[in-house]
């Protein structure tokens, strides 16, 4: 099958919805499918607004419109929201055809925590966008309910894989050259220092050891002020990370606002235990529990100094066994279930307005 996936989230960008799609193109290809990916180094950019290192396609209907023409895929899916997700939503709608969406991220959450725009209305323009959509593949069942709340529809419970192969199994955390010797026991945070991460929750949490963060974002500065005794790695190749995860006693994560938390999982294949809320990504990842009710690979709890001390305790076998439940083989087969042919006859054009304030938006993208 030649299948055209369209997304404003690519390399260079290092974030969990490109290692998403990173791997999924990769498993189609070995699965004997054709995969176009059109992103934005294709395109004349400029940079995201409060997110250095993410670029945004500029004008890219013309473009993306050519590439697709000379394709002539089988099945379009639209991975993301962005300039080139609206521009790839024109294209079916205007010749009739049949595409798939993904809800990867909060963003509505995202921009209020930045600027404070209304959650309301950052809903109300996803759900305009989605709206034609055959099929929202979203990664977890809370966030999935969550959306069936807000009024979106044809709704597809996806999830996502990790790479064990890579991300190898240690059985006690040892030291590792990037981290260096740091007092145990050591805490880790993987991700965008970002506004919607609630990473200050991590950074101000009581905790005996260490604290370690991994990543780069907009508050980085700020933050590597306010918390001096904080060891700050910055951005990582993901091989070293690999060690960085396999050194830490456990990982931490702070969000809300995160969808599913591919580095949950990620550390937990190298036998770390996870500490995390009860929201939507932590309960899908750590959900599950075993005959006794204790949660699998780690730990929540309102209190995420409460969750962090539970977590040292879970033993490193029963994480790494946690991570074995979640294969890239399984999500990609999902993926392409879900995948309808772009020229099936009745493809969805059923596009009804929303509020002038979203009809203002979308034109404003595109």
């Amino acid at each position: 099958m030649k299948i055209a996936l369209v997304t404003d989230a690519w390399q260079p960008q290092v974030n969990g919805v490109v290692t998403t799609l990173v791997e999924l193109v990769k498993e189609l290809t070995l699965a004997g499918h054709i995969v176009r990916v059109i992103e934005p180094s294709q395109f004349r950019t400029r940079p995201c607004p409060g997110y250095a290192g993410i670029d945004l396609a500029i004008s890219p209907k013309k473009g993306l419109s050519a590439q697709l023409d000379a394709f002539a895929p089988d099945a379009i899916h639209l991975a993301t929201e962005g300039p080139l997700g609206w521009a790839g939503r024109s294209y079916c709608l205007q010749r009739k055809l049949a595409f798939t969406t993904a809800f990867h991220t909060k963003f509505p959450e995202i921009v209020h925590a930045a600027i404070k725009v209304p959650v309301s209305w950052g809903y109300a323009l996803f759900r305009h966008f989605h709206r034609p959509s055959s099929g929202v593949m979203v990664p977890t069942q809370s966030v999935l309910s969550m959306l069936e709340r807000r009024g979106f529809r044809n709704l597809r419970p996806w999830t996502h894989g990790v790479d064990t192969s890579l991300f190898e199994f240690q059985q006690t955390p040892r030291a590792c050259k990037t981290m260096g010797l740091l007092a145990r026991p050591v805490a880790l945070f993987v991700g965008r220092v970002s506004y919607e991460k609630n990473i200050q929750a991590f950074l101000k949490m009581e905790f005996p050891g260490t604290k370690v963060v991994c990543g780069v974002g907009p508050v980085e500065a700020q933050l590597k002020q306010r918390f001096p005794g904080v060891k700050w790695l910055g951005l990582l190749p993901r091989c070293e990370l690999a060690e960085v995860y396999a050194a830490a006693d456990v990982f931490v994560f702070p969000s809300h606002a995160d969808t599913f938390g591919l580095v949950m999982v990620e550390a937990m294949a190298c036998g770390t235990p996870v500490a995390a809320y009860p929201v939507d990504g932590p309960l899908e990842v750590l959900g599950r529990t075993d005959q006794q009710g204790r949660t699998l690979g780690g730990a929540m709890n309102q209190d995420l100094q409460l969750a962090s001390y539970t977590a040292l305790g879970v033993p490193r076998h029963e994480a790494r066994a946690r991570a074995l439940d979640f294969s890239w083989a399984h999500a990609t087969q999902l993926f392409a279930h879900y995948l309808v042919p772009a020229r099936a006859q009745g493809a969805r054009n059923d596009e009804t307005c929303e509020p002038a304030t979203v009809a203002a938006s979308v034109s404003s993208i595109q």
